[in-house]
């Protein structure tokens, strides 16, 4: 489902080439330690139904690399990483968006 169409499509390619590549080749087990745009990004995307989209021209072993580390980032607990975030002095706020986004 397109829910907020780009017109450039440049971009688009550009955004989606992107999302993949932080998802297979940047991707770290630390969520503290990963891009905050692009977390935000990835929640983003999966909240609007266009996640798995991104994912789509992969091949079939790349594609369920991909899905399991987004199901992974999904599985986890905002509460729990705003609190770290919190005691670290990092963004918890980006925890609280999440948190909106994903209950």
């Amino acid at each position: 489902m397109t829910t907020h169409p780009l017109v450039d499509s440049q971009q688009k390619q550009k955004l989606v080439k992107r999302v993949q590549e932080s998802v297979l080749n940047r991707w770290t087990n630390d969520v503290s330690r990963m891009d905050r745009r692009m977390l935000g990004l990835l929640f983003l995307a999966h909240s609007s139904d266009v996640l798995e989209n991104a994912f789509a021209p992969l091949n079939d072993d790349d594609y369920d690399v991909a899905m399991k580390r987004t199901r992974t980032l999904l599985e986890i607990e905002p509460d729990q990483e705003a609190t770290k975030a919190y005691i670290k002095g990092g963004d918890e706020v980006l925890w609280a968006v999440v948190a909106a986004f994903t209950k």
